[in-house]
């Protein structure tokens, strides 16, 4: 008896905030937000982007940097993550774009459950809490990010990840 492998080719979408919705909010100074100008009119104000939720079990704000490496494409999709106790937000911290994947629904990611996002520059997001993602993707050039997640005085378990079927799931941006 011989087994098939279903390979499963990642479709790329631009980042838009409808389209982002069910995962969480899209960090950027569009004009759809509520803005207004600050400091005597030298700066505006994009207010309430993201619903930072970290506090869960005695959760603090984390602020840390991450440098993401670029991938090398086409890349295959081997594991996805969740945080349950809190959300994880990214902000670049360069004008390079990178990929957001994601999965529709809380069970275990399948690959037909898979999204993929490219970001236009100064876009960031934010992932709600249980949102199943991948680890970072930089795609042309090493990035550092902004980060903020849940941080406790001790090290907990916020962090599950599950391994995909190995060569059953590839982007391609």
């Amino acid at each position: 008896m011989t087994s098939t492998t279903y390979v499963h080719h990642l479709r790329v979408e631009a980042l838009t905030q409808e389209a982002f919705e069910p995962f969480g909010e899209v960090i950027e100074a569009r004009e759809s937000v509520r803005h207004f100008a600050i400091n005597s009119g030298f700066a505006e104000r994009y207010h309430d982007l993201a619903r930072i939720d970290v506090a869960q079990q005695g959760g603090h704000p984390l602020v840390s940097i991450f440098r993401a490496k670029p991938r090398v494409f086409p890349m295959a999709v081997d594991t996805m993550e969740r945080h349950p106790l809190g959300s994880q937000t990214f902000i670049p911290m360069s004008q390079q774009p990178f990929l957001v994947l994601v999965a529709a629904g809380s069970a275990q990611p399948k690959a037909e459950h898979l999204r993929c996002f490219v970001t236009q520059p100064g876009q960031g997001v934010n992932y709600r809490a249980g949102v199943w993602h991948h680890p970072l993707i930089a795609m042309h050039a090493s990035c550092d990010f902004l980060v903020i997640d849940r941080g406790t005085v001790t090290f907990d378990a916020n962090c599950e990840e599950v391994s995909l079927p190995a060569g059953s799931v590839w982007v391609q941006p």
